[in-house]
């Protein structure tokens, strides 16, 4: 099975092959390095408007590579004003072949009020750095492994969302 992602982040790719590979046998996955064309910090709908610009890049790139693909797949991290908070989710995308999309999500947590306009302007991955004291914090683990100690990671997340996502492609007629 051939699946074309629209990242080159690491964790971003482990999350959905292993939800993939719970599911399927020989799961093959290409991250491709494609432009969301949304904030850096996806926040609301720009999340789903992320992951669908992913999708139609990745799409795009298949086609005019000759590559014979089964699931264009895209994740995008953001914030959503759900409940009265900013809460931090992630959320996939999957694509196949014959044009029929699902979505995910992955569990969230809550934003202190003290950092939401500075994640808002700069990234939730830039202030998880400067409170962590780290770089990177976006590639595995992220700064979720930091706040749980170690029990999720980035990985983990990514994980929920594609398997949430999958729901319709692993279940038939019974949820289409």
């Amino acid at each position: 099975m051939k699946i074309l992602m629209g990242t080159k982040n690491p964790g971003k790719i482990k999350g959905a092959k292993l939800a993939f590979e719970t599911y399927f046998d020989a799961v093959e996955i290409q991250g491709i390095s494609v432009c969301s064309e949304v904030s850096d910090e996806p926040l609301n709908h720009e999340m789903m408007q992320g992951c669908e610009n992913r999708i139609k890049n990745v799409k795009k790139y298949a086609k005019d590579n000759n590559l014979d693909v089964d699931y264009f797949v895209a994740s995008e991290a953001g914030l959503i004003n759900t409940f009265g908070n900013w809460m931090d989710f992630n959320l996939a995308m999957i694509e196949n072949k014959n044009g029929e999309k699902s979505i995910g999500s992955s569990a969230g947590f809550s934003i202190p009020e003290k950092y939401v306009d500075e994640v808002i302007e700069k990234e939730l991955k830039v202030i998880m750095d400067r409170i962590f004291d780290s770089k990177n914090l976006n590639q595995e683990d992220g700064g979720i492994g930091k706040l749980t100690h170690g029990k999720i990671s980035r990985i983990d997340l990514t994980y929920q969302a594609f398997i949430m996502a999958l729901v319709k492609f692993i279940n038939g007629e019974i949820w289409n």
